[in-house]
């Protein structure tokens, strides 16, 4: 059965404002108006009329009684309570949630609109002031902010906020603290293979055995994804060790979730204060995660299933990178990390260079350039490719439009994580970007790689095709290596192709991989795909590739990747140098080592 760990109840506008003084509604006026006049603290009263509740404010008793040109008093002296009513006010049930009572407030009309309001609770009527609701409001807006909504555990914000004065800026600040670092082994695998509805049921039961595992004082994280933390306070490293054991003692007993008992098992990584220097307490928070990251990332090379420790002297650089990657990942769009540079396509048969592909760079203030190779799937393991895979869109979609408002449109093809593809959010952020930034389908392509990770085929099947019918192209990336197979072109929709590097590195020189290349062109133009080859490098692989039928070449011997401002100062030259250009130009010999991606383009001289 499905453990949901607790959440905090719902406030409720019942239990705000205070009991009200209830008057029978033939109360005379005068009566009402020495009860304010003596209680200077009383907002209002109740009156009662044949069992009716209505408000009576100070401030409707005010107006009423001194009324036009200060007649008011002299004509309603000896009216009685229910002469004095305003028109029906706002009656409301004390379960209504605050949510739902702040609509009903910015409902009304604006004279009315911070009046205040009657609640019929069970312990009788209640007056609840405007203001009231809305504090309510701003305390559940931060309680929201500050925790996971799937686990009701701390997120990492509340962490970022609460931790540092738990960790202090030296040990003698405070008591000693730790940090475990939790996370679930081959959590993807029950996700691909029971559903993300399982997943999120596993991992909300997982957290309540997390929370009964630590005590009242410390505090227990939801990193994101799979990934927990604990902070420890007032502990010792024994006492560490021995919350980590039953941490991993918990999931000895199955998750169970709609009949089905899933095992689960975790690795974790135990970091101390006493391993960290002095410094800012925020700062010492960050070094405690960092550490039992790595501990946790060494325990699972180790073979998983266990407790993590090192030395914080020593710590292995691998893991220490890798741990130090996924800490300043969250910060990179934030802090504006990453930049999209752009290699272009060039087509074979005129030489032109009207497509580029998207290819994106992280400059970090601590790592220095981090290649995708490092950061992707870490991203893609903690969830962080969503929000990237989104700010690539966007970024590659206001491009294309600058490119078409210069008059030299550009078909920009972005590449797709298969965690996106399983998210079934990509056709809604393709088209919200297009629309954001006016730019037309036929703009903008798609290429998916890793084609064994995409668990749902049909889910991923029907994304593709509701792209291509919106215009969209969609190309197969890397085709030929051990992710793709010819089962692949008859099961997903696609417009095009792209052929790996390694098919092309000796096309010119092994008539083994000259005879592949040309099956594999065929294959695609009887399907009526476009087919590009990548990684081309030298004019002799382009002279084949043009024998054989292909129609776009990509790589080093066309342009290197570049910055969108460098495309259209470079665009000649790359066609001149693959042999288009005009009458003088000569084609340059191939490098003998292959140019840095980033900074060194591949240049032809007149």
């Amino acid at each position: 059965m499905h453990v949901r760990a607790p959440r905090p109840a719902e406030p409720v506008i019942g239990d705000l404002g205070c009991g009200a003084l209830v008057l029978p509604g033939d109360t005379p006026s005068g009566e009402i108006e020495a009860l304010f006049r003596a209680d200077r603290a009383l907002r209002a009263v109740v009156i009662n009329d044949a069992g009716i509740p209505s408000l009576l404010t100070r401030a409707q008793l005010d107006h009423r009684m001194t009324g036009r040109l200060g007649y008011g008093r002299a004509l309603n002296a000896r009216v009685e309570a229910t002469d004095l009513l305003p028109p029906p006010g706002t009656l409301l049930p004390p379960s209504l949630d605050l949510r739902a009572a702040a609509a009903v407030v910015l409902a009304r009309q604006e004279q009315h609109r911070y009046e205040d309001l009657l609640v019929l609770a069970a312990d009788g009527p209640r007056i609840v002031p405007v203001s009231e609701i809305f504090e309510g409001l701003s305390v559940l807006f931060r309680q929201a902010a500050l925790h996971d909504p799937l686990t009701g555990l701390a997120n990492r914000r509340h962490l970022e906020e609460q931790g540092p004065p738990l960790v202090g800026a030296t040990d003698s600040d405070s008591s000693p603290t730790a940090i475990l670092y939790v996370d679930l082994d081959d959590f993807k695998i029950t996700n691909d293979t029971f559903g993300h509805r399982t997943g999120d049921a596993v991992l909300a039961e997982f957290s309540a055995r997390l929370r009964a595992c630590t005590r009242p004082a410390d505090l227990v994280t939801r990193l994101g994804g799979d990934e927990f933390a604990v902070l420890l306070v007032d502990v010792d490293e024994a006492t560490a060790r021995s919350i980590a054991q039953r941490i991993l003692a918990s999931l000895a007993e199955p998750l169970t979730h709609d009949g089905h008992d899933l095992r689960l098992t975790a690795t974790l990584g135990l970091a101390m204060s006493t391993d960290i220097d002095d410094g800012t307490p925020a700062a010492r928070l960050e070094d405690l995660l960092r550490l039992a990251d790595t501990a946790m990332l060494q325990a699972k090379h180790d073979g998983k299933r266990r407790l993590g420790r090192i030395d914080p002297c020593r710590p292995a650089a691998r893991f220490a990178r890798q741990a130090l990657i996924r800490r300043r990942l969250p910060h990179a769009l934030a802090n504006a990390g990453f930049s999209l540079h752009y290699q272009p396509f060039m087509n074979i048969s005129t030489g032109s260079c009207t497509a580029v592909e998207a290819l994106l760079r992280w400059e970090d203030q601590e790592l220095g350039k981090v290649s995708p190779v490092e950061f992707i799937h870490v991203a893609e393991h903690t969830g962080d490719i969503h929000a990237i895979g989104r700010w690539v869109i966007d970024t590659a979609c206001a491009q294309a439009r600058r490119w078409a408002d210069a008059g030299s449109p550009r078909a920009i093809s972005v590449n797709i994580s298969p965690v996106q593809l399983a998210a079934g959010n990509l056709v809604h952020d393709l088209q919200a970007a297009l629309r954001r930034h006016g730019v037309p389908a036929s703009l903008v392509n798609i290429e998916i790689t890793e084609t064994a990770a995409i668990t749902d085929l049909p889910s991923a099947a029907a994304q593709l095709q509701a792209l291509i019918d919106a215009g969209i192209g969609v190309a197969l990336d890397d085709y030929g290596t051990a992710y793709s197979s010819l089962a692949m072109l008859r099961d997903l929709p696609l417009t095009g192709l792209k052929l790996d590097k390694s098919f092309i590195d000796l096309i010119d020189t092994d008539p083994t991989s000259a005879i592949l290349v040309a099956g594999i062109i065929t294959t695609a133009k009887a399907m009526s795909l476009t087919m590009t080859a990548e990684g081309v490098e030298r004019d002799a692989q382009l002279a084949v590739l043009r024998q054989l039928g292909c129609d776009n070449a990509q790589g080093y011997l066309i342009s290197v990747p570049l910055p969108a401002q460098e495309i259209d100062l470079t665009q000649n030259t790359r066609t001149a140098a693959a042999g288009y250009g005009p009458p003088g130009w000569t084609i340059p010999r191939a490098p003998q080592t292959r140019p840095d991606p980033v900074h060194t383009p591949f240049t032809a001289s007149p």
